[in-house]
């Protein structure tokens, strides 16, 4: 709330005497009950007009005494980790402290005892991206939105993605399982589709892609791996827990909610696997501002466009 000065407080009396008071009232955006007050407060002397008191001088009735304040602080210095439960009963039992924990928590808090670590903001470490088609491909499993369906019997579906991260284009197919069979099927089926396998392809940790630690305690291996191993392709996996590493495919997910799942709506299997066809081919069109033509800057490619300037090189 703002705090009028002694000076502005005279100049909204002055105006009273020319103009109507609805008028100063809403030129100084107060009520006519607090004019009627500033004048009733005027004695001829800009003294008068100063506020009398402020709330740091008011003595509230159950604050705590200065004796409960030494007792308090002294035993929060012995014991810097006490929680406020803890406090609250020593204070009780031992010194016979009748007051309310609430009067307790707030003396605390304006104590500053709750002190809140700040948290250090996270700065990303710089990322190169590989510019050479091939190099590095991104994998991942979105859950089709449920709401989607508008069949009769309702079944769980996945689709699954992966991006080329030097042209952004992309691969993705529906699937009624998310599981290692789903996986392979799904990453020779992008082979096909991109004419070519990469040399890394980078995922998370989950089942369909590897085990917790690449490799059980009997020796076997996960299907993935294994495929992985036989074709020569590294398989790289990103830290536990931070899909922003993957954060081509991830952000790929989030245009696919805004651009396809906002408006879906399927019966079946085979119809969800029309439609999605259907807008890979709209979305590896679609021109991006993170693809820039080399010979003209100003120009933004579509995934298509740049695999294909890309290649020409």
């Amino acid at each position: 709330m703002y705090k009028f000065t002694a000076k502005e407080k005279l100049y909204a009396l002055r105006a009273l005497k020319t103009a109507d008071m609805l008028v100063v009232c809403r030129r100084y955006k107060v009520s006519r009950v607090t004019l009627w007050r500033w004048r009733k407060q005027y004695d001829g002397t800009l003294e008068s007009l100063e506020p009398k008191f402020s709330r740091k001088h008011i003595k509230m009735p159950n604050e705590q005494t200065e004796e409960e304040k030494t007792i308090i602080n002294n035993l929060v210095r012995r014991n810097p980790n006490i929680g406020l439960n803890e406090l609250y009963g020593k204070l009780c039992s031992n010194y016979g402290y009748k007051r309310n924990p609430i009067t307790l928590y707030r003396y605390l808090r304006k104590s500053n005892y709750f002190k809140t670590k700040k948290r250090k903001l996270y700065k990303p470490k710089p990322y190169i991206t590989p510019l050479e088609i091939g190099e590095k491909w991104q994998l991942d499993v979105k859950f089709v939105p449920r709401e989607c369906y508008s069949g009769v019997i309702y079944e769980k579906m996945y689709q699954y993605t992966v991006i080329d991260e030097a042209s952004r284009k992309r691969y993705i197919r529906a699937y009624k399982e998310q599981s290692s069979y789903s996986t392979i099927d799904f990453i020779v089926r992008a082979f096909r589709y991109f004419g070519y396998q990469p040399k890394i392809i980078q995922t998370d940790n989950g089942q369909e892609f590897t085990f917790l630690k690449g490799e059980t305690r009997d020796g076997r291996i996960h299907a993935f791996d294994k495929l992985c191993l036989k074709l020569g392709i590294i398989h790289k996996t990103i830290r536990p827990r931070t899909p922003r590493h993957n954060g081509k495919v991830e952000r790929s997910h989030r245009n696919d909610n805004e651009r396809f799942y906002k408006t879906l709506r399927y019966y079946d299997f085979d119809d969800l696997q029309t439609q999605m066809s259907r807008y890979l081919t709209r979305s590896n069109n679609i021109p991006s501002s993170v693809l820039r033509s080399k010979f003209d800057k100003r120009r933004w490619l579509s995934p298509n466009e740049k695999e294909k300037e890309l290649l020409s090189q």
